[in-house]
């Protein structure tokens, strides 16, 4: 009798075992399915990206969350210095960096990045009353404000500016707007956005912008993978209207490509 009533006991602690090993394995699939793409952003290059009313906004932004939705991601925005964006990548703090990022060579050693998504350039600003600046050419001796790691900061370098660089860009507008620099070194797209949003009342634009190599966003070297996801994602979106709905929606244009 005590052999049976031991032998059904074992019996129904193997059932229990099973059935708790059956709901690990449901939980760790539901858990999969609600998994989290960190995105590593700088939030003062409006319209890609920027902060309002303590929200994260802009075009990156909007792109980033469709592009998690296509792939069935959860999307977490980390915001940092521009400079910082790649290390956090290296080293597994974030996993995509969405940040008007132009995919130069230099950085193509040591990011992956995905198709290009914006095709812009490099624009000079100075006050509306600088008549000696008519664009990069005659920045030579000037001192140029830019951001740290930014691709403005090279150019304005080899057309001979003094260059000081700013950990926002939101500092060169007030530095240029009091007069302790001669001009900003910025991406195109953000410096029209500045002027169209109240800046032109004291700034213009100094001569014709140096096209890029154009914007992408960066995944870490060993996530190939993840890369082409996030490629066959833009596909996708461009497809069926989104990219475009969202690029008129930032820049009030169409889509250049």
């Amino acid at each position: 009798m005590k052999k049976k009533y031991l032998a059904v006991l074992a019996a129904s602690v193997a059932a229990v075992s099973l059935f708790a090993a059956g709901c690990g394995s449901s939980s760790s699939t539901s858990s999969s399915s609600e998994k989290t793409l960190v995105v590593g952003t700088e939030p003062t290059f409006p319209p890609f990206e920027f902060t309002e009313n303590e929200k994260d906004v802009g075009f990156d932004i909007d792109l980033a969350q469709a592009i998690c939705d296509k792939l069935g991601y959860k999307m977490e925005v980390k915001n940092m210095g521009f400079d910082a964006l790649i290390p956090a990548l290296q080293s597994g703090q974030i996993d995509l960096i969405a940040a008007g990022m132009d995919a130069t060579p230099e950085r193509q050693e040591k990011v992956n990045f995905t198709d290009v998504y914006f095709k812009g350039g490099y624009s000079v600003v100075v006050r509306k009353d600088n008549t000696d600046i008519t664009g990069f050419d005659s920045l030579s001796g000037k001192t140029v404000g830019a951001q740290v790691g930014s691709k403005p900061v090279e150019i304005a370098q080899e057309h001979g500016a003094t260059v000081k660089q700013f950990d926002t860009n939101t500092q060169g507008w007030m530095e240029l707007e009091a007069g302790t620099i001669d001009a900003v070194a910025i991406d195109q797209a953000v410096a029209l956005y500045y002027l169209q949003q109240g800046g032109n009342a004291k700034l213009k634009l100094a001569g014709e912008p140096i096209l890029s190599r154009g914007v992408a966003m960066a995944t870490a070297k060993d996530k190939t993978d993840l890369t082409q996801q996030i490629n066959k994602a833009l596909q996708d979106l461009k497809a069926d209207g989104t990219y475009a709905k969202l690029y008129k929606k930032w820049f009030g244009t169409e889509p250049k490509e």
